[in-house]
């Protein structure tokens, strides 16, 4: 029987095979679990593992360091010394990187030795029986529930010639479900992420999505135009992470974005929101721990192979209201006189003041929209973040302070920067799950419900 290869020595034999004058080895050992329903009914569920290796070469000449990248799934010695063969023949027949730095050296992490962390379906031990229970009441009471669970266990090896030997553990996880009426015509959703599944409840779920059913029993048509809504965590998750997708400090800088400044440079430094508002990233939050290193398997105007290593801390994108920093490598730093802030793969959004729950902004609603979440988000005119999509699975009608009906869907036309300028009250900070973006991108926010006196509606939408 042969011996099972560590992502450790995948390192080592990248290094040591590598002919270029550096090298930088990725390798991610991922395994997830997931469960699907639909019709109050267990579909599928199934366990994937797979090991990932990226490596970077780079080659020095009179002109520059070039360098070259190529990425596979590797499962012997061989496999990874054919990357390694590749990607040193991708370096030598590049230009010059303009991005050159110098390398991250001697970062080593106390637990580099450790294997890696995978997850598999136990992590469903006290999920799955519940699951059953809520199909059981759920068909009981005239509800029909399809949805997905996964969980994801990355471990992350990141090694070069210069020294690195830095290991992370990711856990991601996600829940969402769906809720129709028996006859179809109504749907609710309730989503949210979690690292272990310890704070998942089907049960509660499935009283929300009750409640949420029970709300869309009085239908109300209503035409096009601009309502003052609430937009719930999940919402203005929605909204915030392009906000933050698009924060490129090169764009800025070179003018093709709404941080640019006019005249040239960025706004880095000058009024973006109101007061008190505040949008950050800290690979250390509590229930969001991310990496706490740069990572980067190719250059872009937000990443560089070059920073894979830096060390990662909070960064404060907007404080108090200010822009205070852009999605930042050294060499766009070098451009704009900024310190270096690479991407984090979180974020959170707080409000000083923001206090309570979207049930006390309904509250204190006379009469406008709850939203659930937005989908199809497309970005329309960077220069001011314009975005435009649709609503779904739940627009619901406030009068007097409470949820008298739900009405039907919109396109939306917007800019999450606008609205944090625009909007009038905010909840409390809490955890939110993106329905755009948290499946497959970005999972890791907090964020406050907001309420927006004008959210332009632009046109009403079919979609259910």
């Amino acid at each position: 029987m042969s011996t099972p290869v560590s992502p450790q020595s995948f390192v080592d034999q990248a290094v040591a095979a590598s002919v270029a004058d550096d090298c930088v080895v990725i390798v991610n050992d991922k395994t997830s679990a997931n469960l699907r329903w639909a019709n109050n009914t267990l579909t599928t569920n199934g366990v994937m593992q797979g090991v990932e290796v990226t490596v970077i070469s780079f080659v020095r000449s009179a002109d520059g360091v070039a360098t070259g990248s190529m990425t596979g799934s590797a499962t012997t010695q061989a496999g990874v010394t054919a990357l390694v063969e590749a990607a040193d023949a991708a370096a030598r027949a590049a230009a010059p990187a303009e991005d050159a730095n110098d390398l991250v050296r001697d970062a080593v992490s106390p637990d580099w030795d450790e294997p890696p962390v995978p997850t598999d379906v136990h992590v469903y031990d006290a999920v799955a029986p519940a699951l059953g229970e809520a199909f059981g009441r759920a068909g009981a009471e005239g509800r029909v529930l399809y949805g997905f669970v996964n969980h994801e266990s990355t471990t992350t090896y990141l090694g070069s010639t210069t020294g690195l030997r830095l290991r992370h553990v990711q856990p991601t996880g996600h829940v969402g479900c769906t809720a129709k009426s028996a006859d179809l015509t109504r749907s609710a959703w309730v989503g949210a992420a979690t690292r272990d599944f310890s704070d998942v409840d089907p049960l509660a779920i499935d009283a929300e999505l009750a409640r949420r059913l029970g709300w869309a029993e009085r239908q109300v048509d209503l035409p096009a135009g601009r309502y003052d809504t609430i937009l719930p965590p999940t919402a203005v998750a929605d909204l915030m992470i392009d906000a933050y997708w698009y924060a490129g400090a090169r764009t800025a800088f070179e003018g093709q974005s709404v941080y640019s400044r006019r005249g040239g440079g960025t706004r880095i430094g000058e009024p973006l929101a109101k007061p008190g508002v505040n949008l950050f990233s800290d690979p250390a939050y509590s229930g969001l721990e991310c990496e706490p290193f740069a990572v980067a398997a190719s250059s872009s105007n937000e990443t560089s192979v070059f920073d894979n290593g830096l060390p990662l801390e909070r960064t404060d994108w907007i404080r108090d209201g200010r822009l205070a920093a852009l999605l930042q490598t050294r060499h766009s730093a070098t451009m704009t006189g900024q310190p270096v802030t690479p991407a984090i793969d979180n974020l959170v959004l707080s409000v000083d003041g923001g206090s309570g729950s979207i049930e006390d902004l309904v509250a204190g609603t006379d009469r406008g929209l709850l939203l659930t979440c937005l989908w199809y988000i497309r970005e329309v005119d960077p220069q001011t973040l314009l975005l435009t999509g649709i609503t779904r699975d739940g627009v619901y009608l406030v009068e007097g302070g409470e949820i008298t009906g739900a009405v039907n869907n919109f396109r939306f036309n917007e800019s999450p920067v606008d609205l944090l300028n625009r909007f009038t009250h905010a909840s409390a900070t809490l955890p939110a799950f993106s329905r755009e973006w948290g499946d497959d991108y970005f999972s890791r926010t907090a964020m406050p419900a907001l309420r927006v006196p004008d959210f332009n509606m632009s046109s009403v939408s079919q979609a259910r």
